[in-house]
């Protein structure tokens, strides 16, 4: 999203007001048909918009050129080619990341490359040489910077896919889609780091040692900042109450 979409472009306040009356008249309206309580879920996200376009954080924070250039530096440089269902290798993000973190803003999240290298061209080895010294680099510039400016307790960062890749190269010199096993990298947070938690077996197949939940991830980010996994609950725009994990996830106990 570009920061220019974050700005009142040619809008003055008054007029972004006059706007708000008539959105809450129509939603006034709603309410008195809404039997289920769905619109008190979507005035939040409402304030949260409104706090975007009313207050010059976000955008300064999305300004790279009122960052150290040294810093910025460090981070290597962006290639902003487009691919077709994957985000640029926009390296600078890393630490854009860490000036939202600073402005304020509780979770970032970013997308990195394209993985999906299963294609008909051999795309594995050539990409993987491109794009993982890019990740390496701009993932190690965040955490160095986190430390530096001591948010290294307070700050947690998480790399993960949704999935791993086959153990072994197809015919096409690249590797396809492998749900039995992944990997995450975690750091920060004031969790105990410098480990390897879980192990398959020879040919990266299936875990066979302390496999890792995705929702024992969540759970120990939870538990890092204070929430109780059995008694907090979160609400969704319909009213009804979610827990944050499953009853039988617990926090990984080899990091806190």
């Amino acid at each position: 999203m570009a920061s220019s979409n974050m700005t009142l472009n040619g809008v003055t306040l008054e007029r972004l007001q006059d706007r708000v009356t008539l959105m809450r008249s129509f939603d006034n309206l709603s309410r008195a048909l809404d039997a289920r309580g769905a619109m008190d879920g979507m005035d939040g996200f409402s304030q949260q918009a409104l706090g975007i376009l009313t207050s010059s954080r976000l955008v300064d924070a999305l300004d790279l050129s009122k960052e150290d250039p040294r810093v910025v530096a460090r981070y290597g440089v962006d290639d902003p080619t487009f691919q077709r269902d994957g985000a640029p290798r926009m390296v600078r993000n890393f630490c854009i990341a860490r000036r939202l973190v600073e402005a304020g803003a509780r979770v970032v999240t970013m997308n990195f490359s394209r993985w999906d290298w299963h294609g008909p061209d051999g795309m594995n080895f050539p990409e993987g040489r491109y794009n993982m010294p890019l990740l390496d680099r701009g993932l190690a510039a965040l955490v160095g910077d986190l430390h530096a400016r001591g948010l290294d307790q307070d700050v947690a960062v998480v790399v993960w896919g949704e999935f791993g890749r086959t153990p072994r190269i197809n015919n096409r010199a690249s590797r396809d889609h492998w749900p039995q096993v992944s990997a995450a990298l975690l750091a920060g947070g004031g969790m105990r780091l410098g480990q390897v938690i879980g192990e398959t077996n020879r040919l990266a197949e299936v875990p066979v040692h302390r496999p890792v939940r995705f929702q024992e991830v969540f759970a120990t980010l939870y538990t890092s900042i204070g929430l109780n996994l059995r008694s907090t609950r979160v609400f969704d725009p319909n009213g009804r109450p979610q827990y944050l994990v499953e009853p039988d996830v617990a926090p990984m106990r080899e990091l806190i």
